[in-house]
């Protein structure tokens, strides 16, 4: 390679460009393609989807001087290298790129072109890259081109249908229709759920305290379990239904509660497998509150400069280069002893694991987030750092305890923590809080300084948050590594879904919308359908399943429901919440609130014969604090909610987050 006069390396990013030309000599010129060149045209559908699926692809308008310059300087290079990302969009840019080479004025030939892979920017994994380049994986190309003509060909159908059955403007999409349809299923099952109040009983003692756990052999607390659409859902259920019963078994206690067993071991805790690109999204919404999209974006930048392994992966192997370095860092750092006894792997769980990735990890275990230049890149480099370098730290060892105390019948449970050696946490930065108990024995007497009466309830399931999302559309099969963070975007975009304090609520659109979908596309919309696209997806990326076979076969079935939905289909409608005033216009219509691009305002029910609207100011259940007027909630210019002071602009307070 080296013995080469010119060598023309074509990348996605300018910052990767920039990474890698660091690592290269004079004999190679680096250019980024700044992301796709071509693609579907967006006003028609751009797909022969009753013929033989011949695909219209249009290059990027914007992009005609870079395709220019690409053209120019691959003429100039004995060597083109196609070193896109290495996964399946990666090879379709890189073919792409082929593509508009080998139809260039100068045809470039396809012997010019070669294909390098790596998954992470470092100088020995480019020149292991660059040793042994190959061609094209076709087959990677041609799932991506399936996904991409597969949403294609459901979203330009299901959007004509939805303007006509549902409202003007709104589009559908393919797995975005079932991340609505969780959503949606999910405040349905809250709806329905019957919050129940039940009581708790805790005895306070002198440095400790013991709940309640059984009376005569039965437990004061029981799980139960509710079917969801997308699985169990288990909460708590106590024995006092009401405060009376709980203060009459409170008052037949005895003075004194007896020490009826007490229970001593060590317990083994091992650290959790590397970060995939899921995994990794939901720790960064859970540490730091972050979306998706913010995560990726800023994984992105420290893959690009060369910090961290490619952040697209369900895989959680890990190099061997990298468990000895990790190892030997450990080892120098923190001592032999805290280096695990036996090297640990982890068995990849996800049977939809992709290519051949390693987890996200960090290229080299000596760079510490402090070195990190930006603040979020420093944080969520620090999340990654921690949590793959400890995979390879010893297990944490607890020592266990336990004390119950019988008291006329009731058997009372007190529970204590005490670390002997903290193993993988001193590296992972986790705090574990030592609970310590008294030593007791068995048969001694003690007295309680207060028995307490502590309300609960029951709770519903939750909302989704960006965590659980995602987390529920990987245990039923759904999405990929790339996918994720490009759904939520797109649900809260086309206002289906709005978060509130970070959870998801369907909004009366995406209710409607999910109503109308669900009951004339079940099929589309169930869980297992949208999991076996996705499998065939991948068979097609292993060379197991011609695209155009898995497209027309689908095609057939979804053209002809269309058209019958089409004529046959009611109309549904969005529900609109009256305000109880009437239109200062018309003087006819009711005022409503009504839902759009940039969030709720307020409308004539006789819309569009009254064209009446006015800004819809939300309040909220506190008061600006800074001037003490109403506070409301606002949006910005892309739908995202904020709290405001309802006197702006006299007072200009606003804040992302609700004030303690």
């Amino acid at each position: 390679m080296r013995d080469m006069k010119k060598t023309f390396l074509i990348v996605e990013s300018p910052t990767k460009a920039k990474t890698i030309g660091r690592f290269l000599g004079s004999d190679f010129e680096v250019m980024a393609t700044m992301g796709h060149m071509r693609d579907l045209p967006k006003s028609k559908m751009g797909v022969d989807l009753d013929g033989d699926l011949a695909i219209d692809y249009v290059t990027d308008g914007a992009k005609k001087k870079t395709v220019s310059d690409l053209v120019s300087k691959a003429k100039k290079s004995d060597v083109i290298v196609l070193a896109t990302d290495p996964d399946r969009e990666g090879e379709a840019i890189a073919w792409h790129v082929q593509q508009l080479l080998e139809i260039s004025k100068i045809q470039i030939p396809s012997t010019k072109i070669k294909r390098a892979v790596f998954h992470e920017i470092t100088k020995t994994a480019i020149d292991e890259a660059l040793n042994n380049m190959g061609k094209l994986d076709m087959n990677l190309v041609d799932a991506q081109q399936a996904r991409r003509v597969l949403d294609r060909a459901v979203g330009y159908t299901l959007s004509p249908v939805l303007w006509k059955k549902v409202r003007r403007g709104l589009s559908g999409g393919r797995v975005q229709s079932v991340a609505v349809r969780l959503i949606c299923e999910r405040e349905a099952e809250i709806g329905k759920f019957s919050v129940e109040k039940y009581f708790m009983v805790i005895s306070k003692f002198s440095g400790f305290e013991a709940e309640l756990k059984s009376i005569d052999g039965k437990k004061v607390l029981t799980t139960n379990k509710i079917k969801l659409f997308d699985g169990d859902y288990s909460f708590t259920v106590g024995l006092f239904k009401t405060e009376k019963e709980a203060r009459e078994f409170v008052d037949s206690l005895l003075d004194k509660f007896t020490v009826s067993k007490v229970t001593e071991k060590d317990s083994k805790r091992s650290p959790l497998p590397p970060f995939t690109t899921s995994k990794l999204q939901q720790a960064a919404f859970r540490v730091f509150g972050w979306s998706g999209k913010q995560t990726m974006s800023v994984a992105q930048k420290l893959y690009e400069k060369g910090l961290i392994t490619y952040h697209r992966t369900d895989s959680v192997y890990l190099s061997s280069k990298a468990i000895d370095e990790f190892r030997n860092y450990i080892g120098k750092t923190y001592g032999v002893n805290y280096v695990a006894s036996k090297v640990r792997v982890f068995a990849n769980r996800s049977k939809n694991a992709q290519e051949a990735h390693e987890a996200i990890r960090p290229t080299r275990a000596e760079v510490l987030a402090e070195s990190v230049g930006e603040a979020r890149e420093a944080k969520l480099y620090s999340l990654i750092w921690k949590r793959a370098v400890a995979t390879q730290g010893a297990s944490a060892v607890m020592k266990r305890s336990t004390i119950e105390l019988t008291n006329n019948k009731a058997i009372f449970e007190a529970r204590g923590v005490r670390m002997i050696f903290d193993g993988f946490l001193k590296i992972s930065g986790e705090k574990l809080e030592d609970v310590v108990l008294p030593v007791l024995k068995v048969g001694e007497e003690l007295t309680a300084k207060k028995v307490e009466i502590i309300e609960k309830e029951t709770n519903p399931p939750p909302r989704y948050t960006d965590a659980s999302l995602v987390s529920s559309l990987e245990k039923q099969g759904i999405g990929r590594p790339s996918t994720y963070a490009p759904i939520i975007s797109t649900i809260i975009a086309r206002m289906y879904v709005e978060r509130d304090e970070g959870k998801f609520k369907p909004t009366s659109v995406g209710m409607a919308t999910n109503e109308f979908l669900v009951k004339n596309y079940l099929d589309i919309l169930s869980l297992p359908f949208t999991a076996e696209m996705e499998e065939d997806l991948d068979e097609v990326a292993q060379g197991k399943l011609d695209w155009k076979k898995m497209i027309k076969g689908f095609w057939k079935g979804f053209s002809a429901e269309t058209k019958k939905i089409e004529k046959e289909a009611d109309r549904v409608k969005i529900e609109t919440e009256k305000t109880g005033e009437k239109c200062p216009e018309c003087k006819e219509g009711d005022l409503v609130i009504r839902e759009g691009r940039f969030g709720k305002f307020i409308s004539c029910s006789r819309f569009p014969e009254c064209k009446y609207s006015a800004t819809l100011k939300e309040k909220v259940d506190f008061k600006c604090p800074e001037c003490g007027a109403d506070a409301v909630i606002k949006r910005t210019k892309k739908g995202r909610k904020f709290f405001g002071c309802s006197a702006y602009p006299k007072c200009k307070w606003a804040s992302w987050k609700k004030p303690n």
